[in-house]
């Protein structure tokens, strides 16, 4: 697992309890992301949001939010939660993660973008919502643009 914020020179988090989650994190950390250790409860909050992000609990994941979780937060993979909402083709999800700062050009650790894994699935109301958001289709390896072309999907992309 991945420190939380792990792009932040320091992380801090208090106790904060998240709607509709059971889960409450329960600890204030002021160090390096490099040093961070996540406890059990940080550990089994991040599951269920990566988890609420794969199965497009958009309602749940925005009370979450709005509690301060980091909208770019990433699994042990560099996988977001705009990337899991992306490739499960949840296009309200997607949408209120942009709403709440996520990065719609962060790229997993297999430089893969979250336009690429709704180009592969074929999902064109994500990919609307990815595109409104300033994904950039040439982004990645393979980008969204090459997965499209592989795939013989060209007009997912239209004019991007």
């Amino acid at each position: 697992m991945r420190a939380m914020g792990r792009y932040h020179p320091a992380v801090r988090f208090v106790t904060t309890p998240l709607p509709r989650s059971g889960v409450q994190i329960q600890e204030t950390i002021d160090m390096s992301p490099t040093e961070y250790q996540p406890s059990a409860s940080v550990v089994a909050l991040a599951g269920k949001l990566f988890q609420m992000a794969r199965e497009g609990k958009t309602e749940e994941l925005g009370a979450a939010l709005q509690a301060r979780v980091p909208a770019d937060l990433t699994n042990e993979k560099g996988d977001s939660l705009i990337m899991l909402a992306s490739y499960y083709g949840h296009a309200a999800t997607v949408k209120k993660l942009l709403q709440h700062g996520a990065d719609p050009n962060r790229v997993n650790d297999r430089g893969q973008s979250p336009l690429a894994g709704a180009v592969f699935k074929g999902s064109e109301d994500v990919i609307r919502a990815l595109l409104d958001g300033g994904a950039d289709p040439d982004l990645g390896a393979p980008s969204a643009r090459e997965t499209a072309h592989m795939f013989g999907r060209m007009e997912l992309l239209g004019d991007a």
